[in-house]
This record gives structure tokens, sequence and C-alpha cells, in this order.
């Protein structure tokens, strides 16, 4: 009975899922995003306040570069998110915009211990840090830059009905690891680095064996 109630429903709440769940991630994302853009806009620049916490390659930008970078990304990257236009490139940008603004506002000047980091995980900031909320950003954006934004979007309109087959390989682990990794080195390096190494040995191991197929 279990077994075919799960093959009569799990197909098609899979096909509802593929329209109703990005879009939710993407309308709260978008206002979120958005929401911290038009605070900028109309508000003071205080990234001069926060000389020398940025990463590289933002450390080399001066102040009001970044905060006009950070301003427009936001407000227009929102309504690209909403509209689900370019989602996954878009996706990955805000990736890397929210982990810089982890290191630069989030992130504890000193921790001993993962235990420690982690009291980190809070709203407001007791002296550990306070990277909850993005936090929970990077794990929504996750699915939109892996998955792209779903069957109600411009993305999937623009790209017609046929779709490309899902294919688990080195190929696609590599260059993700490398992508989503290598921005994490800016607050935790073994993590970054070493996931990113890991990316390249896996996308190197599929362009050999690629190279023997041919």
């Amino acid at each position: 009975m279990i077994s075919t109630a799960s093959s009569v429903y799990t197909p098609r709440l899979d096909a509802v899922g593929r329209w109703l769940s990005p879009l939710a991630l993407r309308t709260l994302l978008a206002w979120e995003l958005f929401e911290s853009g038009r605070e900028k806009l109309g508000g003071q620049n205080w990234f001069a306040d926060l000389e020398g916490r940025f990463p590289f390659p933002f450390s080399t930008l001066p102040a009001s570069l970044n905060w006009q970078l950070a301003t427009w990304l936001e407000l227009v990257g929102a309504v690209m998110l909403l509209l689900g236009l370019a989602t996954r490139s878009v996706a990955y940008v805000f990736w890397v915009l929210t982990i810089v603004a982890i290191a630069a506002v989030h992130w504890p000047d000193q921790w001993n211990g993962l235990g420690e980091l982690w009291q980190g995980y809070a709203i407001t900031d007791q002296g550990y840090g306070n990277f909850k909320l993005p936090l929970l950003f990077l794990a929504m954006l996750l699915p939109l830059i892996l998955n792209g934004g779903g069957a109600l979007s411009v993305d999937r309109l623009l790209a017609g009905s046929g779709r490309a087959t899902a294919r688990n390989d080195g190929l696609g682990w590599g260059v993700s690891l490398i992508a989503l990794l290598l921005p994490v080195a800016a607050l935790l390096p073994g993590i970054g680095f070493g996931g990113a190494l890991l990316g390249g040995v896996l996308l190197l191991g599929h362009l050999l064996r690629c190279r023997r197929a041919a």
C-alpha cells in the first residue's frame, strides 16, 4: 500500500516541486536582498569602517566602490532572481557576496575550535560573530546554483522544453567543489582550499578519462 501510494504521488509532488520550491526560495531571497540594496542606496557608506576586513580581491578596492558594487548587485540581482533570469549565475554572485559579508561583518576576529566558532551561529553578536542569517542565505542559494530557477522562471522559458540528461561525474563535482568552496577559503582556509583541491583532482581525473576514451 505504501509503495503504491509512493509511486502514485511522488512523481506528481516532484513535478509540483519543480515549479514551486525554487520560486519560494527566489522570492524570499529577492525580497531580503532588494531591501538590503535599497537601504544602502539611501544610506551612509559604512564600509570605510571595515577597512582591512574585506577578503582579497575586494580588499584592494576603495570602500566607495565596494559600496556601489554591493548596492547595485543587490538591487539588480534581486530582480533577476525574482524573475528567474540567469538564476545560477546570479545566485553564485550572491554566494560570493554573502561570504564576503560574513568575512567582513559577521565573522569573529578570533576563535579557538569549532565549538567556540559555532557560538557565532546567532543573530546578535555576543563576541563570537553573528553569521546565522548569512549562513541561512547560503543554504538557500545552494539549490538555486545547482538546480537553477525551476520551471516557473525566465530561464526555463528561454531554454524551451528540451532538458539535458543529468550526469553524475567528475566534471560536475569538480567544477562545483572548486566554484563553491574556493570562496569559503576566506573564512575557513583548510576547508575552502582542501575542497577546491579535491575538486581539481576530480576534474583532472575526468579529463584524463575522456582523453583515454578518445
